[in-house]
């Protein structure tokens, strides 16, 4: 029975992932950056600076006590606190007084053609980001660069363009995604259609249905959620880089659209295979049916010459054996070509 977390004021992590949890601190301004790394808040909290955007990249949520100690000391409630340990948690996007929360899906590749969603959370507020990863990744690797060489002047810039940038490169990471589907979609349909090459088995299809339904669930819920960051009363959200977020939202609807082509290309691959497999059964039964049509009159030969009648010509005829097996060979040959004639085998 699912546990009712309105009455209980235990946390608790909610997923598989058992990377030990360690954060890494990037507090940055125009002048100077500064980073600290730890395994608890009070490693890291003597580098945080109110003159500065506090960047705090939290990788693997075991250790729910310093999750907590990191939401308290940013004055983050005890339910969104939940919903950062809950790697089960659906796609949202919430706007509270100090902060703003993103809970998403972050796909990492796993073997050939699969992905393996992992939950990931930001919170920004007016002087820090903090980011909720299961496991470590190079995701931020890029965006840790840019900090450090200050690319467009990031670091001249508010903790919203920061958040941004990092909703870029998940959209970014979907449109990988989503691409690499849509061109293995199309090899698909060639080979489907090609009449030299292998068909595909049913489970190439099943594998990119999978992974359709994985990127549905964890950015459609973002379509009519994203709009809640243009809302003029969110004051963390600044003019000057709303922008910025009409470009996120521009690539979100982006993989929507795409993500509904993938849709109906898979559906018709799917009817595309039934077709196929209902015509090679059809050739199997014609191929079946015209050898049974030759072996019909032989039957009736066979059958007739197989009766215990006392007087019958052909048992006294000294070349009546050999005269049975040529007119049966000659009848199959005749048969086998007039089919081929045809075109029917």
């Amino acid at each position: 029975m699912a546990k009712n977390n309105l009455l209980s004021e235990e946390l608790s992590y909610i997923g598989e992932s058992r990377t030990p949890t360690h954060l890494h601190l990037c507090s940055y301004n125009a002048k100077e950056i500064q980073t600290a790394s730890g395994k608890n808040l009070e490693d890291i909290q003597s580098c945080l600076r109110n003159d500065a955007i506090n960047w705090i990249q939290v990788h693997g949520l075991e250790n729910t006590e310093t999750i907590q100690d990191l939401c308290t000391h940013f004055h983050i409630d005890f339910l969104t606190t939940q919903d950062i340990l809950n790697s089960q948690h659906l796609t949202k996007i919430e706007e509270h007084d100090t902060y703003n929360v993103v809970l998403l899906k972050q796909l990492s590749p796993k073997e050939e053609n699969e992905y393996t969603p992992q939950q990931f959370c930001i919170v920004q507020g007016e002087n820090f980001v903090l980011t909720f990863l299961e496991r470590e990744t190079d995701f931020f690797n890029e965006i840790n660069a840019a900090i450090s060489d200050n690319v467009l002047k990031i670091r001249n810039r508010q903790s919203d363009y920061l958040m941004s940038v990092m909703l870029n490169s998940v959209m970014a990471s979907f449109m990988s995604i989503i691409s690499k589907m849509e061109d293995g979609l199309e090899d698909l349909e060639e080979r489907l259609l090609s009449p030299t090459d292998v068909n595909p088995g049913i489970e190439e299809i099943q594998q990119y249905r999978r992974n359709f339904r994985l990127v549905k669930r964890s950015i459609l819920p973002l379509k009519e959620q994203f709009s809640k960051l243009f809302r003029t009363d969110n004051n963390l959200i600044h003019k000057a880089n709303r922008p910025f977020y009409n470009d996120v939202n521009d690539h979100l609807q982006f993989v929507l659209q795409t993500l509904e082509g993938c849709r109906d290309m898979i559906s018709a691959l799917l009817d595309l295979y039934m077709t196929n497999s209902d015509r090679q059964m059809n050739n199997i039964m014609k191929q079946l049916t015209v050898v049974s049509t030759i072996f019909i009159p032989l039957t009736f030969l066979a059958g007739i010459w197989g009766m215990n009648f006392s007087f019958m010509p052909e048992l006294d005829w000294k070349y009546g054996y050999l005269f049975a097996w040529l007119l049966m060979l000659l009848l199959g040959i005749g048969l086998y070509f007039y089919f081929r004639r045809k075109k029917w085998y």
